[in-house]
Protein backbone atom coordinates (compact mmCIF):
# COMPACT_ATOMS: atom_id res chain seq x y z
CA UNK A 1 0.00 0.00 0.00
CA UNK A 2 0.84 3.79 -1.20
CA UNK A 3 0.15 7.08 0.32
CA UNK A 4 1.34 9.48 2.76
CA UNK A 5 2.67 8.09 5.93
CA UNK A 6 -0.24 9.44 8.39
CA UNK A 7 -2.67 7.65 6.44
CA UNK A 8 -1.56 4.42 7.86
CA UNK A 9 0.36 6.28 11.11
CA UNK A 10 0.19 2.39 13.20
CA UNK A 11 1.90 0.99 10.92
CA UNK A 12 4.23 3.05 9.97
CA UNK A 13 5.14 3.97 13.45
CA UNK A 14 5.73 -0.09 14.34
CA UNK A 15 7.59 -0.88 11.57
CA UNK A 16 9.62 2.74 12.04
CA UNK A 17 11.05 4.19 14.63
CA UNK A 18 8.63 2.63 17.50
CA UNK A 19 9.61 -1.04 16.06
CA UNK A 20 11.21 -1.91 19.73
CA UNK A 21 7.27 -1.21 20.98
CA UNK A 22 5.85 -3.60 18.85
CA UNK A 23 5.03 -7.58 19.04
CA UNK A 24 3.75 -9.97 16.35
CA UNK A 25 5.10 -10.60 13.04
CA UNK A 26 6.13 -9.62 9.55
CA UNK A 27 2.33 -9.30 7.94
CA UNK A 28 0.97 -7.58 11.21
CA UNK A 29 2.43 -5.85 14.42
CA UNK A 30 0.50 -4.27 17.74
CA UNK A 31 1.42 -1.74 20.48
CA UNK A 32 2.74 -3.89 23.51
CA UNK A 33 -0.82 -4.48 25.34
CA UNK A 34 0.65 -2.41 28.09
CA UNK A 35 1.43 0.40 25.87
CA UNK A 36 -1.25 0.95 23.55
CA UNK A 37 -4.08 -0.86 21.79
CA UNK A 38 -3.04 -0.12 18.32
CA UNK A 39 -2.52 -2.69 15.38
CA UNK A 40 -1.96 -2.64 11.76
CA UNK A 41 -1.51 -5.14 9.11
CA UNK A 42 0.87 -5.03 6.22
CA UNK A 43 -2.05 -5.02 4.10
CA UNK A 44 -5.65 -6.36 3.61
CA UNK A 45 -4.70 -9.67 2.17
CA UNK A 46 -6.39 -12.37 4.29
CA UNK A 47 -2.56 -14.17 5.35
CA UNK A 48 -2.28 -10.83 6.82
CA UNK A 49 -5.93 -10.26 8.18
CA UNK A 50 -5.59 -13.60 9.90
CA UNK A 51 -2.09 -12.85 11.90
CA UNK A 52 -3.39 -9.16 12.75
CA UNK A 53 -6.60 -11.53 14.65
CA UNK A 54 -3.75 -13.42 16.14
CA UNK A 55 -2.40 -10.25 17.60
CA UNK A 56 -5.81 -9.92 20.05
CA UNK A 57 -6.43 -13.02 22.71
CA UNK A 58 -10.10 -14.22 23.31
CA UNK A 59 -11.58 -11.39 25.21
CA UNK A 60 -9.54 -8.45 24.50
CA UNK A 61 -9.74 -5.62 21.63
CA UNK A 62 -7.25 -3.98 19.46
CA UNK A 63 -7.42 -0.85 17.60
CA UNK A 64 -7.43 0.07 14.22
CA UNK A 65 -5.93 3.88 12.99
CA UNK A 66 -6.92 3.97 9.12
CA UNK A 67 -7.84 6.64 6.21
CA UNK A 68 -8.78 3.54 3.91
CA UNK A 69 -11.43 1.40 4.46
CA UNK A 70 -10.22 -2.18 6.59
CA UNK A 71 -11.94 -5.49 6.13
CA UNK A 72 -13.31 -7.30 9.06
CA UNK A 73 -10.26 -9.62 10.07
CA UNK A 74 -11.41 -13.36 10.61
CA UNK A 75 -12.98 -14.28 14.45
CA UNK A 76 -13.33 -10.44 14.96
CA UNK A 77 -16.27 -8.53 15.59
CA UNK A 78 -16.88 -4.25 15.34
CA UNK A 79 -16.80 -2.85 18.99
CA UNK A 80 -16.65 0.75 18.02
CA UNK A 81 -15.73 2.54 15.08
CA UNK A 82 -15.27 6.45 15.32
CA UNK A 83 -14.94 9.17 12.52
CA UNK A 84 -11.87 11.30 13.47
CA UNK A 85 -9.87 14.58 11.99
CA UNK A 86 -5.78 14.09 11.78
CA UNK A 87 -4.48 17.22 12.14
CA UNK A 88 -1.14 18.51 11.20
CA UNK A 89 0.98 21.47 13.12
CA UNK A 90 3.21 23.13 10.12
CA UNK A 91 3.62 26.07 12.35
CA UNK A 92 2.28 25.73 15.59
CA UNK A 93 1.72 28.47 18.36
CA UNK A 94 4.61 29.18 20.22
CA UNK A 95 4.38 28.72 24.62
CA UNK A 96 3.14 31.73 26.57
CA UNK A 97 3.96 31.92 30.03
CA UNK A 98 1.92 30.19 32.40
CA UNK A 99 1.21 31.25 36.18
CA UNK A 100 1.95 27.59 36.80
CA UNK A 101 4.92 25.21 37.17
CA UNK A 102 4.98 22.72 34.17
CA UNK A 103 6.98 19.05 35.66
CA UNK A 104 7.91 16.66 33.40
CA UNK A 105 6.31 13.29 34.22
CA UNK A 106 7.75 9.86 34.48
CA UNK A 107 7.56 6.57 35.86
CA UNK A 108 7.13 7.64 39.16
CA UNK A 109 3.47 9.46 38.08
CA UNK A 110 2.60 6.50 36.15
CA UNK A 111 -0.24 5.76 38.38
CA UNK A 112 -1.45 9.48 38.71
CA UNK A 113 -1.66 9.59 34.75
CA UNK A 114 -3.41 5.84 34.16
CA UNK A 115 -6.35 7.26 36.56
CA UNK A 116 -6.06 11.04 35.30
CA UNK A 117 -6.79 9.28 31.82
CA UNK A 118 -9.00 6.81 32.61
CA UNK A 119 -11.48 9.22 34.36
CA UNK A 120 -11.58 12.16 31.37
CA UNK A 121 -10.55 9.75 28.20
CA UNK A 122 -8.35 11.58 26.05
CA UNK A 123 -7.99 7.86 23.74
CA UNK A 124 -6.49 4.43 24.62
CA UNK A 125 -4.09 5.12 27.66
CA UNK A 126 -2.66 2.16 29.33
CA UNK A 127 0.17 1.47 32.46
CA UNK A 128 3.13 2.33 29.72
CA UNK A 129 1.38 4.35 27.38
CA UNK A 130 3.69 7.31 28.84
CA UNK A 131 6.63 5.60 27.80
CA UNK A 132 6.15 6.22 24.36
CA UNK A 133 6.95 10.10 24.36
CA UNK A 134 7.84 12.50 26.67
CA UNK A 135 4.31 13.91 29.06
CA UNK A 136 4.52 17.14 30.74
CA UNK A 137 1.45 17.77 33.61
CA UNK A 138 0.46 20.54 36.21
CA UNK A 139 0.73 19.57 39.96
CA UNK A 140 -2.37 21.62 42.09
CA UNK A 141 -2.83 21.28 45.65
CA UNK A 142 -0.57 17.97 45.19
CA UNK A 143 -2.96 17.06 42.44
CA UNK A 144 -2.23 16.07 38.94
CA UNK A 145 -4.76 18.52 37.59
CA UNK A 146 -3.68 18.11 33.53
CA UNK A 147 -1.35 16.65 31.09
CA UNK A 148 0.36 16.21 27.51
CA UNK A 149 2.33 14.28 25.86
CA UNK A 150 3.52 12.11 23.09
CA UNK A 151 2.47 8.95 21.61
CA UNK A 152 3.38 7.57 17.90
CA UNK A 153 6.66 8.65 16.09
CA UNK A 154 5.72 8.35 11.92
CA UNK A 155 8.89 9.02 10.05
CA UNK A 156 9.20 12.97 10.61
CA UNK A 157 6.05 13.35 12.97
CA UNK A 158 5.38 13.05 16.47
CA UNK A 159 1.75 12.60 17.85
CA UNK A 160 0.63 14.96 20.54
CA UNK A 161 -1.24 12.85 22.74
CA UNK A 162 -2.47 11.96 26.41
CA UNK A 163 -3.93 15.63 26.51
CA UNK A 164 -6.24 15.80 29.81
CA UNK A 165 -7.63 17.90 32.64
CA UNK A 166 -9.10 16.70 35.73
CA UNK A 167 -12.75 18.02 36.14
CA UNK A 168 -11.56 20.09 38.98
CA UNK A 169 -9.72 22.01 36.93
CA UNK A 170 -10.97 22.62 34.04
CA UNK A 171 -11.59 26.04 32.74
CA UNK A 172 -8.18 27.14 33.29
CA UNK A 173 -6.72 27.04 30.08
CA UNK A 174 -4.32 23.90 31.46
CA UNK A 175 -4.42 21.77 27.77
CA UNK A 176 -3.92 25.01 26.12
CA UNK A 177 -0.77 26.00 28.23
CA UNK A 178 0.25 22.49 28.00
CA UNK A 179 0.19 21.84 23.93
CA UNK A 180 2.24 24.42 22.76
CA UNK A 181 5.03 23.12 24.66
CA UNK A 182 4.88 19.86 23.59
CA UNK A 183 4.73 20.54 20.20
CA UNK A 184 7.43 23.24 20.72
CA UNK A 185 9.69 20.04 21.80
CA UNK A 186 8.59 18.01 18.82
CA UNK A 187 9.48 20.78 16.42
CA UNK A 188 12.82 21.56 18.50
CA UNK A 189 13.40 18.24 17.57
CA UNK A 190 12.99 18.69 13.99
CA UNK A 191 9.78 16.80 13.56
CA UNK A 192 6.16 17.79 12.94
CA UNK A 193 3.37 17.51 15.45
CA UNK A 194 -0.06 15.85 14.74
CA UNK A 195 -2.65 14.74 16.69
CA UNK A 196 -6.34 12.88 16.15
CA UNK A 197 -9.46 14.41 17.45
CA UNK A 198 -13.08 12.50 17.39
CA UNK A 199 -14.74 14.40 14.86
CA UNK A 200 -17.40 15.51 17.06
CA UNK A 201 -14.90 17.09 19.79
CA UNK A 202 -15.93 20.35 18.22
CA UNK A 203 -14.64 22.09 21.35
CA UNK A 204 -11.30 20.25 21.34
CA UNK A 205 -10.98 20.83 17.57
CA UNK A 206 -11.68 24.70 17.83
CA UNK A 207 -8.51 24.49 21.00
CA UNK A 208 -6.34 22.70 18.46
CA UNK A 209 -6.53 25.25 15.64
CA UNK A 210 -6.38 28.14 17.96
CA UNK A 211 -2.94 26.63 18.70
CA UNK A 212 -1.76 26.18 14.75
CA UNK A 213 -3.24 22.51 14.13
CA UNK A 214 -5.06 22.28 11.11
CA UNK A 215 -6.56 19.06 9.47
CA UNK A 216 -5.05 16.75 6.98
CA UNK A 217 -7.39 14.01 6.67
CA UNK A 218 -10.29 12.53 8.02
CA UNK A 219 -9.03 9.04 9.81
CA UNK A 220 -11.53 6.19 10.88
CA UNK A 221 -10.86 4.46 14.76
CA UNK A 222 -12.02 0.98 14.78
CA UNK A 223 -11.76 -1.05 18.01
CA UNK A 224 -11.92 -4.51 17.12
CA UNK A 225 -12.66 -7.26 19.65
CA UNK A 226 -12.31 -11.31 19.95
CA UNK A 227 -14.43 -13.40 21.77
Amino acid sequence: MTGHLLDRPVWHALTGSQRACATGTAPALRFAPDLGLFAAAADDGPAALTELTALCPAGEMIGLVETADWPMPPGMTLHRRALCHQMVAERPRPPEATGFDILDLGDGDAAEMLALATLTQPGPFFARTHRLGNFIGVRIDGRLAAMAGERMHVGPYREVSGVCTHPDYRGRGLAGALMPIVAARIVARGETPFLHSYADNHAAIALYERLGFRLRSPITFTVLARP
